[in-house]
């Protein structure tokens, strides 16, 4: 293991190097939902990166709506016939789901070093505002503004 991923936090290290699963296919994506929704309570957190990391976790009847809202805007929105934005580290008992946005795909499947971030997170995790955990060390930064000067 090395020092940056000793040095993660436990949402950043799940959200990076956790084992996610696509749904590919829309009729899995309908039975995904259909597990979640059994299974909904108020411990799930839901992330829309960009904005503020919730504090608290929803309510079950913010997150059935979530599920309802979501799925119809990528039914509406993902003009292929198969799904592959939905990643979820388990299937059957799901603790941590993104959810890629439509309209920002980039190379969200295949490899990557510098994937897109998911639109949306779900998670039992509290999680923290990724895009600033991603960022590139402020070293980093003042390389890449070198360039410039």
């Amino acid at each position: 293991m090395t020092q940056d991923q000793q040095n993660l936090d436990p949402y950043v290290a799940t959200f990076k190097q956790g084992h996610f699963m696509s749904l590919m296919r829309w009729p899995q994506l309908d039975a995904f939902w259909n597990t979640l929704r059994e299974q909904a309570d108020d411990s799930w957190y839901i992330y829309a990166i960009g904005e503020d990391a919730p504090e608290a976790p929803s309510s079950r009847e913010q997150l059935l709506t979530f599920i309802d809202r979501i799925d119809k805007l990528l039914h509406e929105e993902h003009e292929e016939d198969y799904c592959g934005i939905v990643y979820a580290d388990d299937h059957e008992h799901p603790q941590f789901i993104k959810i890629f946005d439509p309209n920002n795909l980039g190379v969200s499947c295949g490899f990557s070093e510098n994937p897109p971030l998911p639109g949306w997170v779900l998670s039992k995790m509290k999680p923290i505002n990724i895009e600033e955990a991603l960022r590139p060390a402020n070293n980093r930064r003042r390389w890449w503004q070198k360039i410039f000067d």
